[in-house]
Parts: C-alpha cells; structure tokens; sequence
C-alpha cells in the first residue's frame, strides 16, 4: 500500500521551510540555544521559533505549553516529555510555530552546543540577528 502526496498548502509550507532551515543551521541553532542556556536555564521556557508576522525568536514558557496542552486534549503530552528530559549538554530542543500550530524541532548536533558556541564566536544577540535573517532570507527565496 502507498499513500498518495498531498500538494503542499501555504498553511503548511512554514513546516517543510522550518525543516530546510534547521537542517542548514544546526551549529549556529546549537549555538544560541546554549547561549541562551547559559544565560537562563530553563527558567523562560523553551525556545520557539514564530513565523507570524515575520520569523523571529520567542520564549515559550512551560505554564503555556501545558495550558495548549489541556486545550488540545493532552495531544501535546509527548512533546512536553521531550522538553521535561532533554539534555542541553548533547542535544538542541526547540519548538516552530506557525499558522496555529507548531512543530518540535530536536537535534543532537556533531559538536556539543557549548563548543558550536564556542566555535562560532558569537553572542546571543549576534547569533539572533544572523539567524533571523537568515530565515527571513530563506523564506523569501522560497
């Protein structure tokens, strides 16, 4: 048995975006998400990246993911497993939204994310400035 493709809708199209931009940008992700790590544990949340209006970084505080998590009929309860065990020392965890949903987003890079953060040189709001723009660019090439 096969499945037939569904045509891909502007609805979902941030989805296959998302994926291509993660898959190019895993040593600098690694490196923000570790600075940020640094700066804040997980006390705001886990980081997200919103694709409305235009792409940019957001905090995702814990509180709010499980009150979507109550709304949605306890469809999130993986995700928020996820985000409760991960590992900030191997592996990048963070979270897409988009058009009324989001999307995981976990990786374990090739280097750790301290040494991507080292590697790269960057500070945090270096690392922001060069990855939003990066996914504005991304986006607007289609």
């Amino acid at each position: 048995m096969f499945s037939i493709p569904q045509p891909e809708t502007e609805d979902n199209k941030w989805r296959r975006q998302l994926d291509k931009f993660v898959k190019k940008n895993q040593p600098e992700l690694a490196a923000l998400f570790w600075g940020l790590w640094l700066e804040n544990g997980n006390s705001q949340g886990t980081i997200g990246i919103d694709f409305q209006p235009t792409p940019h970084f957001v905090y995702c505080p814990q509180s709010e993911i499980e009150k979507l998590n109550d709304r949605v009929e306890n469809r999130l309860q993986e995700i928020l497993g996820i985000i409760d065990n991960h590992k900030p020392e191997t592996e990048v965890v963070m979270i897409g939204i988009g058009k009324g949903e989001i999307k995981l987003i976990q990786f374990a890079p090739k280097s750790s994310p301290e040494a991507c953060f080292h590697e790269i040189g960057k500070d945090v709001d270096g690392l922001l400035d060069l990855l939003e723009q990066r996914l504005i660019e991304q986006i607007s090439d289609r």
